[in-house]
């Protein structure tokens, strides 16, 4: 099934709105990108989108990417070294294990909400948000190919 068919605008909506929330209390970015294939080992192709979209250039180095290939069923989260450095290998995993349990219920939106939710935690307590932050970053779904 293609990643856009998947994903109603009022999942699009729920997810959006996540993001939003999570990060009113940090400095961080989230993103979260969909497209229908990965060819490529998941962490090689959510390392490369993570550079096309430019979330590695955030002043403090807070980006992460919430990174799906709904066909070949791959998905995996990644942080740039800023929240990397304070959360750790373990922290990525658990989420990942955790997103799989909803997946294989078939609840995507709500397994992407829960991630959203967790890295958003661990994001405010390491970047809180500051009264001068700005969104660095849109927090609109990015789809394959550039689409959101």
């Amino acid at each position: 099934m293609k990643a856009q068919a998947l994903f109603q605008e009022a999942d699009r909506a729920r997810i959006r709105l996540a993001v939003t929330q999570a990060e009113l209390a940090t400095s961080g970015e989230i993103r979260v990108f969909m497209e229908d294939e990965c060819k490529d080992n998941v962490l090689d192709r959510a390392a490369f989108i993570f550079a096309q979209l430019e979330m590695n250039k955030t002043e403090l180095r807070s980006g992460v990417l919430i990174y799906l290939a709904v066909d070949d069923r791959k998905f995996c989260i990644i942080g740039d070294a800023g929240i990397h450095q304070k959360v750790g290998n373990n922290f990525w995993e658990e989420i990942t294990t955790e997103m799989g349990v909803f997946f294989k219920s078939s609840l995507f939106v709500d397994g992407i909400e829960y991630a959203v939710r967790k890295v958003g935690e661990q994001l405010s307590a390491h970047f809180p948000f500051h009264k001068d932050d700005v969104n660095e970053l849109p927090n609109d779904i990015v789809f394959g190919g550039g689409e959101s």
